[in-house]
């Protein structure tokens, strides 16, 4: 079973991201789960997990940066297109 690829997470909308980011925690809580009680049959499901949630949370922070970044660039720009009035008494 290969590792998950990113580009599946990146095509999720955000509502599906979070839900999916959730199912991930769970899945990897149920397999914390098993390995206590020495049920788990198959051990790389571990790091496919953590891989999958890794990027699942890489994709969430990168929309996050995006988002701001994109906010505080507006604000920028409202602030360095405002030039103070000169009146002529000032002159």
């Amino acid at each position: 079973m290969p590792l998950p690829n990113i580009e599946d997470a990146r095509k999720l909308n955000d509502e599906e991201l979070v839900d999916e980011i959730l199912a991930t925690k769970r899945q990897l809580f149920n397999l914390r789960f098993q390995q206590a009680t020495r049920r788990l049959e198959k051990p790389h499901e571990f790091k496919h997990t953590r891989h999958r949630l890794a990027q699942l949370l890489t994709v969430e922070r990168e929309r996050q940066l995006k988002a701001n970044n994109s906010a505080s660039t507006g604000k920028l720009d409202t602030t360095v297109t405002e030039t103070p009035s000169v009146t002529q008494e000032e002159e």
